[in-house]
């Protein structure tokens, strides 16, 4: 009875059978969906450029004299005292937690409900998620504003990121890194886009007073859900057993033990102990990261200071222009850190396709560990120069050590369900985003407190995160491939299948996306390529100000 319901059901619009693709889809336009999605959801890096807006709503003549020692729980629904920066940033910390959860909760549903109505999900969440919390912002209603930009924003992030993965790995089995390089280098180009575009905006909507961050966040919002829909409606899934014209896997790919030919269900990959080597590989990654990215800018303005405009009495005080001018040079650098982010995830994600992926990782652990050690040694130097290329360095491993994960998964656990397992894994990221910062907050605070020279307190922290990637490279060493007998068997992995309702195409499989590129892969990859360009270049243009 059940098996006659499951034939007779209709698919609706956003189903994923009504995404298979045809014979005149091109796999190319696969990557320009989720990068439409990517490069709107990453903005939650550039998310900062509101946090002191937000906490100059109210007028200072008219903020009561009562709140002066306003606290979180105050300031959830008070309407007449200002927000505390610190308040307001626990925004970022909400979303990226509900990053991880929404992943790891609903990444095995996405399997079965495909690209379409997962990102059509994500794009409500994350542009409505958006446009509430400028509702929030506009009633001076904290609470809803971590409802909105935070708890719903957070899903929409969750859904967003993990949304292309599987799809892509399975369009380029030839080329897994690079695929998911691009969509996540979108990730973390986001911000290069979005936070001029919020700068404007609020300069746009302030000019009659106010400080236009409701407005920004509800304009942005809209866009942000127009932009990840038409990418969500731009997806197509390849049909079971559908590989590039002319492509067969060669003889070094099917011999690399690191690389399974079979498909491991999400209930027994996320038990392994190769799922929780890979989980402490991304989270001790993401720690050290994020300790440059969090630290970068007070960094260089504490350890080099007048130096960065070539003066030679460094502890000699400075003008207000001189201030100014070094607080542009290290907003330079913040430019420098989204572009490196950003195309360190195309271009390691992509060499991870020749060296593969446990190399590479190896190359991240080893190469960061030293450049770690050595920023202490190029500050005490005063060699500016080579501090902010060791900075750009570890950021683009940082970027590519989560362009390159997805593709580590789907050679470890195959390609079945790598999105479900993806979606578990990024756990490891909410982990770091939520422990790593406070624990370097803590470790420079107890530093300062016991005396020493803002100049010298970032050196042990430095020191420490080189051993955070020691043990990283130590998990890095000991990923071996999974045992065969925890791969599905025919009858498992066609049970899985006919959950993604696409048994019945397979016939389709050699004939399926043989289109040509033509004028609609040209107008795709403008709409994306584009608003790129020109964040790259408004970030090029900030890190001018470091030279």
């Amino acid at each position: 009875m059940s098996e006659s319901i499951a034939l007779e059901r209709h698919a609706g619009f956003f189903d994923r059978e009504n995404t298979i693709a045809g014979p005149n889809f091109n796999r190319w336009l696969v990557p320009t969906a989720a990068l439409a999605i990517h490069l709107c959801i990453g903005m939650a890096y550039g998310f900062s450029v509101f946090w002191l807006p937000m906490a100059t709503l109210i007028p200072a003549s008219e903020v009561a004299a009562s709140c002066g020692d306003i606290g979180l729980l105050q300031a959830l629904t008070s309407t007449s005292c200002n927000w505390a920066v610190s308040h307001v940033t626990y925004t970022f910390g909400i979303f990226i937690a509900m990053l991880g959860i929404s992943a790891a909760l609903w990444g095995a549903w996405l399997e079965h409900a495909g690209p379409r109505k997962a990102g059509a999900i994500a794009a409500l969440c994350w542009g409505g998620g958006m446009v509430l919390g400028g509702v929030g912002v506009m009633t001076h209603q904290l609470w809803l504003l971590y409802l909105g930009c935070g708890v719903l924003g957070g899903i929409g992030q969750g859904l967003g990121y993990i949304t292309p993965v599987s799809t892509l790995i399975k369009w380029f089995p030839d080329r897994r890194g690079m695929a998911t390089g691009f969509a996540i280098m979108g990730y973390g180009g986001g911000a290069m886009v979005g936070a001029p575009l919020a700068v404007w905006l609020m300069d746009h909507f302030s000019a009659g007073g106010g400080t236009g961050v409701a407005e920004t966040l509800i304009v942005m919002g809209m866009i942000y859900f127009i932009v990840m829909s038409a990418g969500a409606l731009g997806f197509r899934v390849p049909p079971n057993g559908w590989k590039p014209q002319g492509w067969e896997p060669s003889s070094s790919q099917k011999a690399n033990a690191m690389i399974t030919q079979g498909h491991v269900h999400l209930n027994k990959a996320w038990k392994t102990k190769q799922f929780w080597l890979i989980w402490s590989v991304l989270f001790l990654n993401v720690t050290a990261g994020i300790a440059v990215i969090s630290m970068a800018s007070p960094m260089l303005q504490d350890v080099f200071g007048g130096a960065l405009l070539g003066l030679e009495d460094t502890g000699a005080a400075m003008t207000a222009a001189q201030q100014t001018a070094i607080a542009a040079a290290a907003a330079g650098l913040v430019g420098l850190i989204s572009l490196f982010n950003s195309v360190g995830r195309l271009f390691w994600a992509s060499l991870s396709d020749k060296l593969g992926r446990k190399n590479t990782y190896y190359i991240f652990f080893v190469l960061g560990i030293i450049t770690y050690c050595l920023l202490p040694t190029w500050g005490h130097m005063g060699l500016a120069a080579m501090f902010v290329i060791s900075i750009c360095l570890i950021l683009s491993m940082y970027g590519g050590g989560f362009a390159t994960v997805p593709a580590y998964l789907a050679d470890i656990f195959g390609t079945q369900m790598v999105g479900a397992i993806h979606g578990r894994l990024l756990t490891a990221w909410t982990a770091a985003g939520l422990i790593g910062p406070v624990v370097i907050a803590l470790i420079r605070e107890a530093q300062l407190a016991a005396g020493i020279a803002p100049a010298l307190v970032y050196d042990r922290t430095l020191y420490i995160m080189a051993g955070l990637l020691l043990l990283g490279l130590i998990c890095n060493s000991l990923i071996k491939p999974v045992d065969s007998s925890l791969q599905m068997t025919e009858a498992e992995l066609a049970h899985e299948r006919a959950l993604q309702h696409d048994t019945g195409v397979s016939n389709n499989a050699q004939t399926a996306a043989r289109g040509a590129f033509g004028i609609t892969g040209v107008l795709a990859w403008l709409a994306v390529g584009v608003p790129f360009l020109i964040g790259l270049y408004i970030a090029l243009a900030k890190a001018a100000a470091l030279f």
